[in-house]
């Protein structure tokens, strides 16, 4: 990077940071798209006279808010509400709600920002946003969840619509929580749109939408491997999490002729040398989505696999590793570790869940990486194909949905390809899918105006 782009990155992040004191996960993911566009931005004076990067950084609206709700107890109990509507230059404001403790401004102004570019590459018309509470759903009834979900829809009922801003879920918001928003949104506005995705098959879902992030994600490292001429047939695969995107991640995978050996949670992770078969996928799939419990279980009815609590699963040999948890979850150390021991592909299936030392470490070691944004982008992809069945009222079959988000998938990697290759040959996938996807939204800005 030459000295006057060094010098407008720093300049760039010095008023970012003056002007979001203390947000450090917002400042990691806008520094991560300004290194990379950068170069493109300085070739096209225009876009820094019209700082058309610096309005991308800014939300468009902010709304906060209080949720209260009465527990099983009787008890009034209050969270924060949020949605940051950050980019509309290419449609509707689109993108999750997150239930989880750790949910602040910062979190959620990083999730709306890496949305933003995330919805561009997908090509289809959708802006970017995100939102959430502080509530946390485990150990909740579903009376509470309910109550929860209620009361935070009154509010945000006022800002959302199909043609304004699509919500969906995202951690710790499933087809339970989508239902309880869906019906109190139906009951205050009195009107059956696509306002959420994400909804149940039986009232205007997708089919494939659950498997849409995870199956994306395998489609997207299968393009990745083929650039080296391998492919998941007999590779080792490391996978975190065992949520939505996990199971659905290790189910394709599996299915491509991959062996799976690891799931984890936030108190540590199982490894299965055998292997984990749609038989114990299936079990995890009622452990978490139906009984709701911890993977620790998994080691009671598998009784040859071993729990490793409180650990992260990047110790185990793999050929690929799946980040499929939450942001942050490999180090540097960790990095290393993967590289050591044999691992050649990265393929992210959360939001920025790889920290930039981690990045660092593959980018040095000249292995596949991709980041979330390029290759976690089929479960909004589909959530917009949801949209189009909605808007047209009609459904799809699992076939045509599956060969639009395998399309779409290959899209992403091809336009991360033209944007991303070095040259020395090597294919950089965060350089890529943030120029491809700062491309679109900056040229409908530029159209739009100052607005």
């Amino acid at each position: 990077m030459e000295q006057s782009t060094k010098n407008y990155v720093e300049s760039f992040m010095a008023n970012i940071v003056a002007n979001n004191p203390g947000e450090k996960e917002f400042h990691q993911a806008v520094r991560e798209v300004v290194e990379s566009v950068a170069p493109y931005i300085e070739a096209y004076p225009y876009l820094k006279e019209l700082k058309v990067l610096e309005r991308i950084a800014e939300p468009e609206r902010v709304i906060m808010f209080r949720v209260p709700w009465v527990d099983d107890k009787g008890e009034i109990q209050i969270n924060k509400g949020y949605r940051v509507q950050m980019n509309s230059a290419l449609g509707p404001y689109k993108g999750g709600l997150r239930f989880h403790p750790s949910v602040n401004l910062s979190i959620l102004k990083f999730l709306a920002f890496e949305q933003t570019f995330k919805n561009s590459l997908t090509t289809l018309p959708m802006g970017g946003g995100k939102g959430g509470s502080n509530f946390n759903p485990k150990g909740k009834s579903d009376n509470e969840v309910m109550r929860f979900c209620q009361s935070f829809m009154t509010e945000l009922s006022k800002h959302i619509g199909q043609d304004t801003d699509v919500p969906a879920g995202d951690i710790g918001v499933g087809g339970r929580e989508i239902g309880y928003m869906f019906g109190q949104y139906k009951r205050l506005r009195d009107e059956f749109t696509g306002t959420l995705t994400g909804k149940g098959l039986a009232w205007g879902g997708s089919l494939l939408r659950p498997e849409a992030t995870g199956y994306g994600a395998c489609y997207f490292a299968q393009d990745m491997l083929a650039t080296r001429g391998k492919s998941f047939n007999g590779q080792t695969v490391v996978i975190s999490g065992s949520g939505n995107v996990a199971q659905h991640a290790a189910e394709k995978a599996t299915q491509l002729g991959a062996k799976v050996v690891t799931f984890s949670d936030s108190n540590g992770f199982i490894y299965d040398p055998d292997g984990i078969d749609q038989e114990k996928i299936n079990y995890v799939k009622r452990l978490k989505n139906v009984i709701r419990g911890r993977i620790k279980e998994y080691v009671k009815e598998y009784p040859n696999a071993k729990y490793y609590p409180d650990e992260r699963p990047w110790s185990i040999p793999c050929d690929i590793a799946m980040p499929c948890a939450t942001q942050n979850e490999v180090n540097k150390e960790e990095a290393l570790l993967l590289v050591k021991n044999g691992c050649y592909c990265v393929t992210e299936g959360a939001n920025m869940p790889c920290d930039p030392d981690a990045i660092a470490v593959f980018h040095q070691a000249k292995i596949l990486y991709s980041p979330g944004k390029a290759s976690n982008a089929g479960g909004v992809a589909t959530s917009g194909l949801e949209m189009s069945q909605n808007s047209i009222r009609q459904k799809w079959t699992s076939e045509e949905v599956d060969a639009q988000l395998h399309r779409i998938m290959s899209d992403i990697h091809a336009a991360c390809v033209k944007y991303g290759t070095e040259e020395d040959g090597y294919i950089n996938y965060v350089k890529g899918a943030n120029i491809a996807g700062f491309i679109k939204v900056a040229n409908a800005m530029v159209d739009q105006g100052v607005v």
